[in-house]
């Protein structure tokens, strides 16, 4: 991340970025919505991710090249049922999907961040799965793990249709992952109880995050 922003009389505080991350069926989307609904403008990584896997996109022909045409479908699509199911059961694949992905996204990834910040976002949140190996972090000023207990993300990832031995390789790929987030964390949002509970952890992250980011933008330099 740049060094701060030089401060001129009046001057709009810089947005506050924080970066979200955590594995799959602990409730990452939910939180994220929430802080939106604190006035946070979200940049949801996964979906962007999406956009750069549409028919025409240069990514997409790099995916079937790499993965072989039967992933095409009739209309040119990508069957991404069927990417997920060879990603998520061999790793090295995972990784050569992710090798044409990410520098795809990235541009995009950036140029959202750029743009709430240009349109006055006192808050910015990035979610994303990738966000500490991506290359993200120091883009932020907090990072924030969104996590669970194992029974409560079995549970919602089965509401999701996603079970069994396909869950626990889901669950299993993003192992590392979340091991080198709880690393970089600021904070951890544990998501395993009620969720008014949990909503009011995260608004008091938020306002914490909030003051704290206060008080270092009315520190003096040194």
């Amino acid at each position: 991340m740049s060094g701060p922003r030089a401060k001129t009389p009046g001057a709009r505080a810089r947005t506050l970025r924080i970066g979200l991350v955590g594995p799959v069926g602990c409730g990452k989307s939910t939180v994220a919505a929430w802080l939106g609904e604190r006035g946070a403008a979200v940049v949801d990584a996964d979906r962007l991710a999406r956009t750069v896997l549409d028919p025409g996109e240069p990514a997409l022909e790099a995916v079937f090249a790499t993965f072989g045409d039967r992933l095409r479908l009739a209309d040119g699509s990508l069957d991404r049922s069927a990417l997920g199911a060879i990603v998520f059961a061999d790793p090295e694949a995972l990784g050569r999907l992710e090798a044409i992905v990410h520098p795809a996204v990235r541009p995009l990834i950036v140029a959202a961040i750029e743009g709430a910040e240009a349109h006055g976002a006192a808050t910015l949140v990035l979610e994303a799965i990738r966000l500490v190996d991506g290359g993200y972090g120091p883009l932020m000023d907090e990072i924030w793990l969104v996590t669970c207990d194992g029974e409560a993300q079995r549970e919602r990832l089965a509401l999701r249709g996603i079970e069994g031995e396909d869950a626990a390789r889901r669950i299993g790929a993003q192992a590392e992952l979340v091991e080198r987030a709880a690393a970089a964390a600021t904070r951890v949002i544990d998501t395993s109880g009620s969720p008014a509970d949990t909503r009011a952890a995260v608004d008091g992250a938020l306002d914490a995050a909030r003051e704290a980011r206060h008080r270092r933008g009315a520190a003096p330099d040194g």
